[in-house]
C-alpha cells in the first residue's frame, strides 16, 4: 500500500478534495481479467497539484478515467475507493454522477479535436455546461462563457463563439476546451497531456494560464504527463508510474534533486538536459520494454529491465511503498528494496563518452529560396483591384549550408515553412526561385518523378507519426525490401534479404520482425521500422521531420541515439525539423530558426543558446521546459499567435508579438541580417551590441555553484 496517503500538501490542514486509497482497476477481455492498475492511493489537498508521469500503457490515463468514473463497458475499479470531498465515488448513483462531472470534476483531455464536436458552434457547446450544472438563464450562461474566453486570452470571444471548431487553430481549440473545463469553477482539474499536440511557445502560455487561473479560483490539479520539464514547472508533489502501480512519490524539489527508484534515475537518464552532450555524455535508453499486464513479473515489475536486480530478493514477493529516510516532512516514498544499496550520485544522467562524427565537405547549399503558393482572393479589395490571385510565401529567401557527418536543425512553431522545404527538398513540391544545391546539382526545381534513382535514394525522410508511414498489409521484410530493389542496393533474393537483416540489426530490433506486419508493433518499433527504411538506400542525407515528438521519452532517447549511431557509422548528414529547442540542442551541430517562411537566426549551437539571441530565439528557449531544478531560465510568453501566411506583416514577420519591438521601422521594413561572429546570423533591426547586453535565457549552474549549493 502506498503510506503517503494522508500526506501533506497545500493545505494539508484541510479535508482533502480527492482521495484515492488501494484502488485496483481492471479490463474484462475474451482473455479473461487485465489488471491495468493496482494498489493505487493519492491524496490531493485543496490547491494542490499533483504531477502522475511513466511511459504509455503505465496506466496514467485509467487512473484519470477511473476518477471521472468513465471507464466504459468492458472496465471497472474491483478494489479500493475513491472518495470526493468525502464521498465515495464508487458507490454514487449515475444521476449523482453526471451532477458532479463538469461541475466539481472537469478533464481537458490531450486531443483537443477529439474533445469538440466538428458539427457544432463553440457557443452550443460551452453554454451547455453552466446550463446543464446551473440554474441560471441563457443570457448569464452566455456572459459567463464570455468571461472565461476572456480569462484563456482568446481575442475577440464573441467570434469565437460563433466560429466551429475546424475555424479556430490548434492553440485556440485547447484554450477553448481549457474554457470548458473550467466554466463551472471545478475544484478539481484533470489533464491529460494537455500540451503534447502544441508548439512549445503555445505550451507555455497555456501551462501559465492554467496555473493562473486555478490560483483565482482555487482549483487542485491533477496532471498527466511525460515530459517531466512540464511537471517540475506546474506541480507540487509527483507519482511515477510503472506498469501499473506507484513507484516512487514525493514532493519536486526532493524526487528531482534526490530520485531514489532506479526506474526514475532510468527517465532522467532518457531527457535531454542542458548538461547533456551526445558524445561525452548520450542518453542512456531504458533497455527492454514496458510489461504487458497479464505479464508481470513475480517481485518488483521494473525488474528485468533493472540494473540493480538481485535474484532471490526482488523476484520474491511483492512489496509496498517505504518512506525514504532523512526526507522528513517531503513525503519521499519508493517502492524498491535496494534503494539504500544504490548510490544514487553514479546514477545521474550520461552515458559512457564516443567519438564525435566526422565533418566533411559541403553537401547541400541552399542559396535565396523560395516557395510560394499561388491561392484565389476573393476579398472586396481584390474585387475591386481585379487582382484575383496571390501568393502565399511559405519559404521566402532561405540560404544556409549543411555538410557531410552534420546534423542541422530547423526549428521553428508550426506553419514557419519548415516542412515546406523538406518537400521542396525531397521534390515532392517545386520551388519557386533560388537554387537547392545537393552534391552540386539545383534540385529545386526537378520533381520527384523526373528525378534519378540515385537522387531520390541519396534523399530519404524520417516521418512524425510512425503509424501513417507503413503499409498495414505488408511485412515489414516486404516494406524494407522494396527500398532495397528499388535503388539498386541489392538484386540477388538472398542478399537483399540479408541486407535487411541487417538493418534490422542496426537499429536494433529481432531479425523474427521481418515477418510482422506494422499492427504487431509498438509506436517506438514502428518509428525505428521507419529509419530502418530510410537507410536501406544508403542515402547521404536523411530528413527527421519531428521524428520523436509522438513518442515516450525512454522510446525517443532510444531513436535519438539510433540515429546519431548510424550518423556516426554511416557519416550521413542529418536534417533534423522539431519546435523542441531541448532535443535541438542535444542533437544538433547548427541550428536553424524559422520564423513565417523567413530565417530568423542561424548559427552553431553554442551560438544560438548564447546571446546575442534574435528576440524569437530567445522566447524558443525560454519556452522549453527544463527537468532540473538547479537549472533556472527568464520567463517571457509570446502574446497571440503565428500570422497567416495569406497576410504576414508587412515588416518584420515577428513584429507582432516582439516583446523588443523598437517602434515604427519594425512594423515597415524587413530587417537586414546581421553577422554576429562567425557563421551566425541574425535578422533583427536591434543593434547587435544592444542584443550581446541581453541576459541568458537558460542559466546552468557550473559545478563550483552545484557544490556551493550542496
Amino acid at each position: 500500500m502506498n503510506n503517503s496517503a494522508n500526506g501533506s500538501g497545500n493545505g494539508a490542514t484541510a479535508a482533502p478534495i480527492l482521495e484515492c486509497k488501494d484502488l485496483c482497476i481492471s479490463y474484462y477481455t475474451r482473455a479473461g481479467e487485465i489488471p491495468a492498475v493496482v494498489d493505487f492511493s493519492l491524496t490531493v489537498q485543496p490547491g494542490e497539484t499533483i504531477g502522475i508521469v511513466g511511459e504509455s500503457g503505465c496506466g496514467k490515463s485509467t487512473v484519470a478515467m477511473a476518477i471521472m468514473q468513465y471507464m466504459g463497458h468492458n472496465g471497472g475499479i474491483t478494489g479500493g475507493s475513491i472518495k470526493f470531498k468525502g464521498r465515495d465515488m464508487t458507490k454514487m448513483s449515475e444521476a449523482e454522477l453526471r451532477q458532479l462531472r463538469g461541475s466539481e470534476i472537469a478533464m481537458i483531455y490531450q486531443e483537443p479535436f477529439a474533445s469538440l464536436n466538428p458539427s457544432l458552434r463553440v457557443s452550443t457547446q460551452l453554454l451547455e455546461v453552466p446550463m446543464t450544472h446551473e440554474n441560471i438563464t441563457r443570457a448569464e450562461a452566455r456572459e459567463r462563457c464570455m468571461q472565461v474566453l476572456r480569462d484563456v486570452r482568446l481575442p475577440d470571444p464573441a467570434r469565437v463563439m460563433n466560429s466551429y471548431p475546424h475555424q479556430l487553430s490548434g492553440g485556440q481549440q485547447q484554450r477553448v476546451v481549457i474554457a470548458m473545463g473550467l466554466l463551472s469553477n471545478p475544484s478539481l482539474l484533470l489533464l491529460d497531456e494537455p500540451t503534447t499536440a502544441l508548439d512549445v511557445t503555445v505550451e507555455a502560455g497555456i501551462v501559465k494560464l492554467i496555473a493562473d487561473i486555478s490560483a483565482k479560483y482555487g482549483t487542485s490539479q491533477i496532471y498527466i504527463s511525460h515530459n517531466l520539464g512540464l511537471i517540475l514547472e506546474t506541480c507540487d508533489r509527483v507519482f511515477v508510474m510503472y506498469s501499473g502501480e506507484v513507484v516512487e512519490e514525493g514532493r519536486i524539489k526532493s524526487l528531482f534533486t534526490w530520485p531514489r527508484h532506479p526506474y526514475t534515475h532510468g527517465l532522467f537518464a532518457c531527457i535531454p538536459l542542458p548538461t547533456a552532450d551526445k558524445n561525452a555524455a548520450p542518453l542512456r535508453p531504458i533497455p527492454g520494454q514496458l510489461p504487458l499486464p497479464h505479464e508481470r513479473p513475480v517481485g518488483c515489475y521494473y525488474a528485468p529491465r533493472c540494473n540493480h536486480f538481485k535474484e532471490g530478493l526482488c523476484d520474491a514477493r511483492h512489496f509496498p511503498m517505504e518512506k525514504v529516510e532523512g526526507d522528513e516532512g517531503a513525503n519521499h516514498f519508493v517502492r524498491c528494496l535496494r534503494w539504500r544499496e544504490i548510490d544514487h550520485h553514479q546514477e545521474a544522467p550520461g552515458g559512457d563518452p564516443r567519438a564525435a562524427a566526422e565533418i566533411g565537405d559541403c553537401c547541400l547549399e541552399v542559396t535565396d529560396m523560395q516557395k510560394y503558393y499561388p491561392v484565389k482572393d476573393s476579398s472586396l479589395k481584390a474585387l475591386f483591384t481585379g487582382k484575383r490571385m496571390r501568393n502565399v510565401k511559405a519559404n521566402e529567401s532561405l540560404n544556409f549550408r549543411a555538410h557531410e557527418g552534420e546534423t542541422v536543425a530547423i526549428v521553428g512553431e508550426s506553419g514557419c515553412g519548415k516542412s515546406t522545404f523538406a518537400k521542396v527538398l525531397m521534390g515532392l513540391e517545386t520551388g519557386t526561385g533560388g537554387e537547392i544545391r545537393h552534391d552540386g546539382v539545383d534540385i529545386a526545381e526537378i520533381a520527384v518523378r523526373d528525378r534519378s534513382n540515385r537522387q531520390i535514394s541519396s534523399l530519404q525522410m524520417v516521418f512524425q507519426n510512425p503509424f501513417d508511414t507503413l503499409n498495414p498489409s505488408h511485412t515489414i521484410g516486404a516494406q524494407i525490401e522494396r527500398v532495397v530493389k528499388k535503388f539498386g542496393v541489392e538484386k540477388n533474393k538472398a542478399a537483399v534479404r540479408e541486407r535487411v537483416m541487417k538493418l534490422l540489426d542496426t537499429v536494433k530490433l529481432p531479425r523474427d520482425f521481418y515477418y510482422r506486419k506494422p499492427r504487431q508493433l509498438s509506436g517506438g518499433q514502428k518509428q525505428r521500422i521507419g529509419i530502418a527504411r530510410a537507410f536501406a538506400g544508403n542515402p547521404s542525407m536523411v530528413i527527421a521531420d519531428e521524428p520523436v515528438s509522438a513518442l515516450d521519452v525512454s522510446v525517443a532517447a532510444a531513436v535519438t541515439e539510433l540515429l546519431t549511431d548510424i550518423q556516426r557509422e554511416h557519416r550521413t548528414t542529418l536534417l533534423f525539423i522539431s519546435h523542441d529547442l531541448s532535443v535541438v540542442r542535444y542533437l544538433a551541430d547548427r541550428i536553424v530558426v524559422m520564423y513565417l517562411g523567413q530565417i530568423m537566426e542561424r548559427g552553431t549551437t553554442e551560438q544560438i543558446f548564447s546571446p546575442p539571441y534574435h528576440p524569437y530565439t530567445e522566447a524558443l528557449l525560454s519556452a522549453v521546459p527544463i527537468a532540473d531544478p538547479e537549472v533556472t531560465k527568464r520567463e517571457i510568453v509570446l502574446d497571440g499567435n503565428v500570422p497567416s501566411a495569406m497576410d504576414p506583416p508587412s515588416g518584420c514577420p515577428f513584429s507582432t508579438r516582439c516583446p523588443r519591438k523598437i517602434g515604427a521601422i519594425c512594423e515597415t521594413e524587413n530587417p537586414p541580417e546581421r553577422q554576429a561572429s562567425e557563421r551566425h546570423y541574425i535578422k533583427c533591426h536591434i543593434e547587435l551590441d544592444e542584443l550581446r547586453k541581453v541576459e541568458e535565457v537558460i542559466h546552468v549552474p557550473k559545478e563550483e555553484e552545484r557544490i556551493r549549493a550542496e
